[in-house]
């Protein structure tokens, strides 16, 4: 048994973990605080403050392993937290905790303080830890979340090319469904070669159903485009076609990333709802595969 003051409130808890490390991570250093609680249980402390470069923290896990400490608990700081993990997540299990759940008591705060609160919490097994998936999902975990800031991007620049064909008067919203469709694009691509001319032949450039649309397609593109909406025209769509590039390489990583999870994606999709390949991956790279990580279903 063990004292820990909480709120100036002394209270005897079991020691769970004899020998654990509490760290208070930051940008260019993270400080390590070793709690050692003997059979009688009184518990001594060791700090040390180690750089992020990755021989400073290759330093830090074998410093750990010198003192034959494996479990650590640490905060999860920004990004910060992340080559810390990486180094350590082979020989040691580590906790991450969000910061509001290792959050010190009133006082003065330093570094060493928070390090030695967090393995105090720790020793008693008082932080809720958070998931976390194996490397690989992480991985996976990162690409998905990068296609989507991709796709958000896209969405932004789609935005911006109908804004620019509302203020020209250009409405081929109003006939065609899709605007980045390709025959809407191949309208666009034609009025680009010369903003002042829209007297040339459509039929060429349309596609199937849109053919009997032709006279609306005409009306629809009889606007007035200015030399500079031309000119960001452009450049907005450069810019798009080189986010469906980017995006599309990408995809290719996360399909490669995603390969040993056939199995599990295949009965992914059969879920009502679940039919993109990309759905049911940004599934599993969100929860893993191994369910037994949540403590129930509605986890």
């Amino acid at each position: 048994m063990n004292l820990l003051i909480l709120k100036g409130v002394p209270m005897s808890l079991k020691i769970v973990y004899k020998i654990c490390c509490g760290m208070d991570v930051h940008k260019t250093f993270v400080v390590a605080c070793i709690a050692s609680t003997n059979d009688i249980g009184v518990t001594s402390y060791e700090s040390h403050r180690f750089s992020t470069y990755t021989s400073g923290l290759k330093t830090l896990l074998q410093w750990l392993l010198n003192r034959n400490c494996k479990d650590v608990c640490m905060e999860s700081t920004g990004k910060y937290w992340i080559p810390v993990y990486n180094i350590l997540e082979n020989d040691c299990s580590i906790v991450l905790a969000h910061p509001k759940y290792v959050k010190a008591i009133r006082g003065k705060k330093t570094d060493k303080k928070d390090a030695k609160w967090i393995a105090d919490l720790f020793k008693h097994d008082l932080v809720a830890g958070s998931f976390m998936p194996p490397a690989d999902i992480r991985q996976l975990r990162d690409l998905m979340r990068y296609r989507f800031k991709l796709t958000c991007f896209q969405s932004s620049e789609k935005n911006r090319l109908q804004n620019c064909l509302t203020v020209s008067n250009i409405q081929l919203g109003n006939v065609v469904s899709d605007t980045f469709g390709k025959s809407a694009q191949a309208i666009l691509d034609k009025l680009l070669e010369n903003p002042a001319d829209t007297s040339f032949d459509l039929e060429p450039l349309v596609y199937k159903s849109l053919k009997k649309k032709l006279p609306q397609l005409r009306d629809a593109i009889d606007g007035y485009i200015t030399p500079e909406q031309a000119g960001k025209l452009k450049v907005i769509k450069s810019h798009y076609e080189n986010l469906e590039s980017r995006k599309a390489e990408l995809e290719e990583l996360i399909l490669a990333l995603a390969a040993p999870y056939q199995q599990e994606l295949a009965i992914l999709q059969t879920a009502p709802g679940i039919r993109s390949d990309f759905t049911a991956i940004g599934i599993i790279s969100e929860i893993g595969t191994n369910m037994e990580a949540f403590p129930s279903a509605k986890h």
